[in-house]
């Protein structure tokens, strides 16, 4: 008819923000997308490839896992590498709840994502406003043979090497981490793919340091690692005998985050700063 023009459907809101870090450009940077209906697989991980980020985070306001729907600060969510979906991802589920509490629902104290890992909680940081506290699962590694494998892999032989959802090796120094440098093809190639490297820190500031290498999902090191930190607190809680630990993840980008030991859950402890916004068209 004339004079009526079709109306254009409504994008996808999309944010992006920098994980584990109080400095943009630093930590590691994750997408948001929030749907307002489900998608189908195929289409998320286009958009994940799309992003070409470690992890892009979807957002769905939950009804189902028998969550009260009253509440509105519920989501599922889920998480997808460029080549994957994953079971758990720390960094993109903080900055999911940066854009929630941030933006969305700037009154709520906590969201909930149920997620393939389960409920996860995150909370605002009452001692400092700007931190937010993930509540995750624990992994404590348990202890394997020596692998020549995966240390001709990682370029070096570690002192002690463990595994839990992922492979832990680990070393004497801080600086046998920053000097790995891994044959990335070759880490594909033992499953899961996924290697923690990790020792104590020097100096009295941090406890421990750490980097991880993913090329089994695509990514070949991501920059800060929330589920890796489920494995590492525990297992640096015990090691130190401290159930409150300062770690860093020493990749290029780098990023700070808090751990404290619940019996078998962790609190992940970080800041976010948000990058950018758009709208994505299907």
């Amino acid at each position: 008819m004339l004079g009526i023009r079709a109306r254009k459907p409504a994008g996808l809101p999309m944010v992006q923000v920098d994980a584990f870090s109080d400095e943009r450009f630093r930590g590691n940077p994750a997408a948001v997308v929030v749907l307002d209906q489900p998608l189908d697989d195929a289409t998320l991980l286009a958009i994940a490839a799309e992003n070409n980020l470690s992890e892009t985070a979807f957002l769905l306001r939950s009804h189902a896992d028998g969550l009260d729907l009253a509440t509105p600060s519920r989501w599922s969510i889920r998480w997808f590498t460029p080549t994957t979906e994953v079971d758990l991802c720390g960094h993109a589920t903080l900055a999911s709840a940066h854009v929630v509490l941030g933006q969305l629902e700037p009154d709520a104290e906590r969201v909930e994502f149920s997620s393939r890992s389960g409920l996860l909680t995150v909370s605002r940081d009452h001692q400092a406003p700007d931190r937010l506290c993930m509540n995750f699962p624990a992994d404590p590694p348990q202890p394997c043979p020596a692998d020549g494998a995966l240390s001709h892999a990682l370029g070096a032989t570690p002192r002690e090497l463990l595994v839990a959802s992922y492979w832990v090796a680990v070393f004497d120094t801080q600086a046998e981490v920053r000097a790995l440098a891994p044959d990335f093809a070759a880490l594909a190639k033992l499953p899961p793919g996924e290697v923690i490297a990790t020792a104590p820190a020097d100096g009295d500031e941090l406890d421990f340091v750490s980097r991880f290498f993913a090329p089994g999902v695509g990514i070949d090191e991501d920059p800060v690692t929330g589920s890796a930190h489920c494995i590492l607190a525990p297992y640096w809680a015990a090691r130190l005998a401290k159930q409150r630990l300062r770690a860093r993840q020493i990749s290029a980008r780098g990023g700070f985050i808090e751990c404290v030991m619940r019996g078998d859950r962790v609190e992940l402890i970080g800041r976010c700063v948000g990058y950018a916004r758009g709208t994505i068209d299907l």
